[in-house]
């Protein structure tokens, strides 16, 4: 019985669990269960914060740490020491995460991946056995560890961490800021350690190439299996009252890749009848409120805060458009949960956001960095309600067809079954990164 033809028993390991801390969480939880609905066993080994219940998974093992990081990074020394005995903090992970963090570097990946690889050794003793362990975005040294041992290893990769360094050099005001950039993304570890695993999984052309241009995996070795999305949650709903006048945003003002400076010039070209909502901090101190007061448009700007997923969905549905100014996304998430919702999109054409669009073609492209340019587009789709309605059921239907989470999970096994014959000695190519979607 070939690998595609059986039952396979798979090992997640993820640093981060929760579906409120990022698309790690909400990325892992969703793939889990769909591979359980196709007949696969999946246990979890997984760090704080932890996920929601998983009840489809055959056992979830929380691995913890002490999340000293997030301590540092809020200057609260004294929290640290008071929460945490000397005995605890003496222990040797712990004590590395402790003088790692306290020096500006991001110690979770290396400590995490270490305390899976004594986890999963442990088990491997008594006698368990997984025919392939599946990291999600760690890649730390105890995941190379794995690999070592035998075990098949592939990754997740949504974009590789040089992307985030870059950004975070544009936001950095001098030279010690740039200095902490360069200390805190453990880059050099990840990057190994994606060289010589199996398999890279990742969800645009776009992130594919950044990977093999800033991590030096061999292309051969990275497949584009898209990104999965709950369409039965992010879906039209007929009795909702679509405006014709409000643009929706969602992304951080704090992020440079995402543009919102752009966006709010763009919108002090619309006319005056229509508005803006953005979910971001309604920190007083976010820098939107200031770039909108200088462009005059302070009074039709709304910033909504941290909102529940269910009032995310709410404002998806009922926005006139959404736009996604983004310099930069290895993916684009925003734009297909929007196209989901039924509402069309304007996104710049930067990143893999016009793979998005072609695939979908529920929006329309703008050029990056280019306010003119985002405000016409954006006027077209203010001008032109058929084009709207069009653009809307298109993208929707697109969207189930190539973005769907039982899609996504059947393109995933294919890779895992591909890498499964290889280590057998039968090169089996059963999917391919040239034609994302099919």
């Amino acid at each position: 019985m070939s690998p595609s033809d059986r039952p396979l028993r798979i090992c997640f390991i993820a640093y981060r669990g929760n579906m409120a801390c990022g698309g790690q969480g909400i990325y892992l939880w969703f793939l889990a269960r769909e591979l359980t609905r196709l007949g696969h066993s999946v246990d979890v080994l997984v760090g704080p914060p932890y996920p929601d219940p998983m009840p489809f998974a055959q056992s979830v093992q929380s691995l913890p740490n002490l999340e000293l990081w997030g301590r540092w990074f809020t200057r609260d020394w004294r929290g640290v020491l008071a929460e945490h005995s000397p005995t605890t903090l003496l222990q040797p992970l712990n004590f590395y995460e402790l003088i790692s963090s306290r020096l500006g570097f991001l110690p979770e990946p290396f400590a995490f991946s270490v305390r899976a690889f004594r986890e999963l050794s442990r088990r491997l003793r008594e006698g368990q056995t997984y025919d392939l362990v599946h990291d999600v975005q760690c890649l730390g040294w105890g995941t190379w560890g794995l690999h070592r041992l035998g075990l098949p290893v592939v990754s997740t990769i949504h974009h590789p961490l040089t992307v985030d360094r870059r950004a975070s050099f544009v936001r950095d005001e001098n030279l010690r800021e740039a200095i902490g950039t360069m200390q805190f993304y453990p880059i050099g570890m990840q990057s190994r350690v994606a060289r010589q695993i199996d398999r890279i999984f990742t969800s645009s052309e776009e992130s594919a190439r950044t990977i093999v241009r800033d991590f030096g995996v061999r292309p051969d070795r990275i497949r584009n299996v898209l990104n999965g999305l709950d369409t039965e949650l992010f879906s039209p709903a007929p009795h909702t009252k679509k405006s014709t006048s409000e643009i929706l945003c969602v992304g951080r003002a704090s992020d440079p890749n995402k543009g919102i400076r752009t966006l709010i010039e763009a919108f002090a070209r619309l006319p005056k009848t229509t508005s803006l909502t953005l979910v971001d901090n309604d920190h007083p101190g976010n820098e939107v409120f200031k770039w909108a007061q200088t462009a005059g448009v302070a009074s039709r700007l709304r910033v909504t805060g941290r909102v529940e997923t269910t009032e995310l969905v709410n404002l998806y549905r009922r926005a006139t458009a959404v736009v996604v100014p983004s310099r930069y996304e290895g993916f684009g998430l925003p734009a297909v949960e929007a196209m989901a919702c039924g509402t069309p999109v304007v996104a710049c054409r930067a990143g893999a956001l016009p793979e998005v669009i072609a695939l979908s073609e529920g929006g329309l492209l703008a050029e990056r960095d280019d306010p003119a340019s985002l405000a016409h587009t954006l006027l077209t789709l203010l001008d032109q309600p058929a084009l709207r309605d069009r653009l809307a059921k298109t993208g929707r239907q697109r969207v189930e067809e190539h973005f769907a989470w039982p899609r996504v999970a059947a393109a995933t096994a294919a890779g895992y079954a591909e890498v499964l014959s290889e280590r057998r000695g039968v090169p089996e190519r059963t999917m391919t990164s040239d034609k994302p979607g099919h």
